[in-house]
């Protein structure tokens, strides 16, 4: 990772709040004179501020609060008896913290993080790269698809999913304008990878429309032309300020 994508990613962790109090308080004084580091925390905060309207809140227990509460007073009692309690002690503070703070930002945060490992923020100018994540519920993403709008080229990077025996992940595409039902893109092969120009026949307009999902088949791909096994979905966002995804 070169210094330049070190700095972004310090702006990503600062503008999701998932920083340390004291390094969060050192970003916050060095961008006040370091404008590189300033304008990627802006870049971030942009980026960052759409996904906030597809993101549902979560509410706890009604109960998590007032558990969280005295489990922090019975350490606070408890507090002199060792190292062990005072470090519980402030690893609950942190986490009552952050739970107070927002429960949708940290979905925001895991979806921003995983983008940050696979898309170069820094592409060339004439570029338009689009990312669609695809997890069940809140679980860690399974999948990640990249795709460059104007070449029309795909990178499907997994991320918790794992080959399975007997099985093969297959990516559809599904649009109004394909027709009523879902079209097939491919068959993963066994490094869970696809042909990078399974999409260039597709306009780039209807690639920003669509729906996508990748589905579990027999060996070779669905026997029928559609999904046959459970399916997981996503949608294109950009990773360009400038973009704007039609999802939104």
């Amino acid at each position: 990772m070169t210094a330049h994508d070190d700095i972004d990613m310090l702006a990503a962790e600062y503008v999701l709040g998932t920083l340390e109090a004291d390094e969060r308080t050192e970003v916050a004084q060095r961008r006040e004179h370091d404008s590189n580091l300033d304008a990627r925390i802006l870049a971030w905060e942009a980026r960052l501020a759409p996904l906030s309207n597809e993101i549902q809140a979560v509410a706890p227990g009604t109960d998590l609060l007032e558990r969280i509460e005295r489990r922090i007073a019975v350490l606070e009692t408890e507090a002199n008896t060792g190292e062990s309690s005072t470090t519980q002690l402030v690893a609950l503070r942190r986490r009552l913290g952050f739970w107070r703070w927002s429960t949708a930002l940290a979905s925001a945060a895991a979806l921003i993080l995983a983008i940050v490992l696979v898309v170069p923020f820094d592409s060339a100018p004439n570029q338009s790269p689009f990312v669609a994540v695809f997890s069940q519920n809140d679980q860690q993403p399974a999948f990640i698809l990249t795709v460059n709008l104007d070449n029309r080229r795909l990178n499907v990077q997994p991320v918790a999913a794992e080959p399975l025996p007997d099985r093969a992940y297959q990516l559809w595409i599904k649009s109004a304008k394909l027709g009523p039902t879902p079209r097939s893109v491919g068959v993963l092969n066994d490094n869970l990878s696809l042909d990078a120009n399974a999409l260039r026949d597709y306009d780039p307009d209807l690639l920003k429309q669509a729906t996508f999902g990748i589905s579990i088949e027999p060996p070779g791909g669905s026997p029928t032309g559609q999904p046959t096994g459970p399916a997981i979905h996503g949608y294109l966002y950009p990773t360009d300020q400038g973009e704007r995804s039609q999802h939104l």
